[in-house]
């Protein structure tokens, strides 16, 4: 029986097609680089944190990654859970103010952090400006004085009255450590609770044309509404002391000392995940919001557009808007991929 040979055109035709194929499947890989793994984030509690975490998510899904629902928690908890695995990242991280819980969670052994999601974050103590240039009124410690104090009570018993943070953000612990480190417990009462209820009821008193008293950050939408410089002022405080000992970091802002580090949110991804999955590692790094931008888009929820639909769609706009600069934190994920492949 003689040996049957295909044409040497079919030949041709299947190497071909077998070449195209082999070609476009490389192509897909090369554009999904996180195709078939399975990522999950670990956000707070916090609804105006959630935008900046939606952001994460669609890149890292345009990165081929099957995006996990994310675990929401408390601070602590949320960086703990990167630490130890439960969660492979997170966009929340503030590089000074949760240093003691990153330590905690394993510090650089367990994880890594990358980037500056969110630079250039203030935080402190801010009062009406009106109140503080008729009393003229700079240091939080011109508080201890009983009738400046009693500019700012609310409840009728002679302490001043700040609106706090939550319990579990990390900044309570701060505040808690100056009013003793400043002698100021018998003459402020920190109010604690849901923290943008109480700027609600805050911002009430501001316009009723009322003193206020509060612990802020910035960016965020209270800076939009209580303009500094123009509404409020920043309170300052005589010298740096924080919780730990190191008061060596940076606290001053425009010459005035605020009391806290100057900070930045950046991201922190578990560290086994990280070695695995450079085209994540590399988006997270280069991820980057401006502030103005978190503060308007928090502004909106604050006028309504607060369900989770709202920050999807918010997220859509924001990324088509900057679509060229996401592109790019796309395509150097992309080639990080393949340099580590080969």
């Amino acid at each position: 029986m003689s040996e049957f040979k295909f044409p040497r055109r079919f030949l041709q035709a299947t190497c071909a097609v077998a070449l195209g194929l082999a070609c476009l499947h490389a192509g897909a890989s090369t554009d999904k680089p996180g195709e078939g793994v399975k990522i999950t984030p670990a956000f707070p509690t916090v609804d105006e944190e959630r935008f900046r975490g939606e952001v994460a998510i669609e890149g890292l899904r345009e990165l081929g990654y099957n995006v996990q629902k994310p675990k929401e928690t408390e601070y602590a908890t949320m960086i703990l859970a990167v630490g130890y695995g439960d969660a492979d990242f997170s966009v929340n991280l503030w590089d000074k103010l949760h240093a003691s819980f990153y330590q905690k969670a394993g510090g650089d052994q367990n994880m890594v952090k990358v980037g500056d999601i969110l630079p250039g974050v203030l935080q402190g103590y801010l009062i009406d400006k009106k109140t503080a240039d008729q009393y003229h009124i700079k240091y939080i410690t011109d508080l201890k004085k009983p009738e400046i104090a009693k500019l700012f009570d609310t409840d009728g018993d002679g302490k001043a009255d700040m609106t706090g943070c939550n319990p579990g953000w990390g900044c309570e612990l701060v505040i808690a450590h100056q009013m003793k480190a400043y002698d100021l417990e018998n003459s402020i009462h920190v109010n604690q609770g849901s923290y943008f209820a109480l700027m609600a009821d805050t911002i009430t008193r501001f316009k009723e044309g009322k003193p206020v008293f509060y612990y802020t950050w910035m960016p965020q939408w209270v800076a939009g509404v209580l303009v500094e410089g123009r509404d409020v002022v920043w309170l300052e405080v005589p010298k740096t002391d924080l919780p730990g000992g190191d008061n060596s970091v940076d606290t001053l802002y425009q010459g005035k000392n605020l009391g806290f580090a100057l900070d930045k949110i950046e991201a922190v991804i578990n560290r086994d995940f990280a070695e695995k999955n450079p085209a994540a590692v590399k988006f997270l790094s280069l991820m980057q919001i401006p502030a103005a931008d978190e503060s308007a888009q928090n502004l909106k929820m604050q006028h309504g557009e607060k369900s989770y639909a709202d920050i999807q769609r918010h997220t859509q706009e924001w990324i088509a808007a900057h679509r060229q600069a996401f592109d790019g934190w796309l395509q150097a994920a992309r080639a990080a991929a393949m340099q580590a492949s080969n």
